[in-house]
């Protein structure tokens, strides 16, 4: 039976790929974590909930070794068209959930993004099986990468496009802020998300068994003032990655991005 977040994803899998072209400064930082923590390729990846491919592509073109798994399947074809036009060979994809990996992926891998499911786990126990599953399948030393959106991203969005809503719907606003929970409209396409205090981060990876290595805001300043940033080009634009690079890693702005992403590594049992 297809779940709301399985349909979602499959109606609008373009506007999935096309978000990170308007949103340019959350692809170059999250690229550059990813070129700062991993091992050199041929390592092998796996790309949980991954959806069109956007990084499942870009890593591709590096000569990783990727797995990439969604729960749409029209994202993961969406996904093998788009690195033909890309002129890379992606291997065909897994239509499967992120809290049941397949049992033989145990150990398999040197990476892990889990860069979506989180999002959209409403209960607790449901998003540390999603990173249990991550911990299962990674080797020894391996690492994780997971992304959150955080509590405040979903009100600098209303402030911007639709500021009346915080009158309109007060008790959506209030559970909002007290537990992050966004459930589904029936007005709305949307599923069920859920958005991330960022205290709660470091705590939910160590209850997942990771040591964490890094919270990196993926928009360093520019949650919500992205606009005139993400139509330059050049040396500005490198300019503007690199401080939102650097700032991105300072605790004091975490409540500043919309998305935040955490490194952490599978420990590497002690030798007897």
């Amino acid at each position: 039976m297809t779940n709301a977040v399985e349909a979602h994803y499959d109606l609008f899998a373009q506007r999935e790929w096309e978000r990170l072209e308007r949103h340019r400064m959350e692809f170059a930082v999250t690229c550059r974590v990813l070129d700062e923590f991993l091992p050199p390729p041929p390592g092998r990846i796996l790309d949980v909930g991954g959806g069109p491919g956007r990084y499942a592509i870009y890593l591709t073109w590096l000569h990783y070794q990727i797995t990439l798994v969604d729960l749409s399947q029209a994202s993961l074809d969406l996904a093998l068209a788009k690195a033909t036009e890309a002129g890379v060979y992606l291997p065909p994809p897994l239509q499967a959930n992120a809290t049941t990996l397949p049992a033989d992926f145990e150990g398999l891998f040197d990476a892990v993004l889990l860069m979506g499911p989180l999002y959209h786990l409403m209960a607790l126990e449901d998003r540390l099986t999603a990173l249990r599953e991550a911990y299962r399948v990674l080797r020894p030393g391996g690492l994780l990468f997971a992304a959150f959106i955080t509590r405040f991203a979903p009100l600098r969005d209303v402030a911007t496009h639709s500021p009346q809503w915080v009158l309109e719907h007060p008790r959506r606003y209030h559970r909002l802020l007290h537990d992050g929970q966004n459930p589904a409209r029936e007005d709305s396409t949307f599923p069920d998300a859920y958005f991330a205090h960022p205290d709660e981060i470091a705590p939910l990876i160590a209850a997942a068994g990771f040591e964490l290595e890094a919270i990196q805001g993926c928009e360093g300043l520019l949650g919500g003032h992205e606009e005139a940033v993400n139509a330059v080009e050049g040396e500005l634009w490198e300019a503007w990655v690199e401080l939102n690079y650097v700032v991105g890693r300072d605790p004091s702005l975490r409540g500043a991005a919309d998305h935040l992403l955490a490194v952490a590594a599978k420990p590497v049992p002690a030798l007897d």
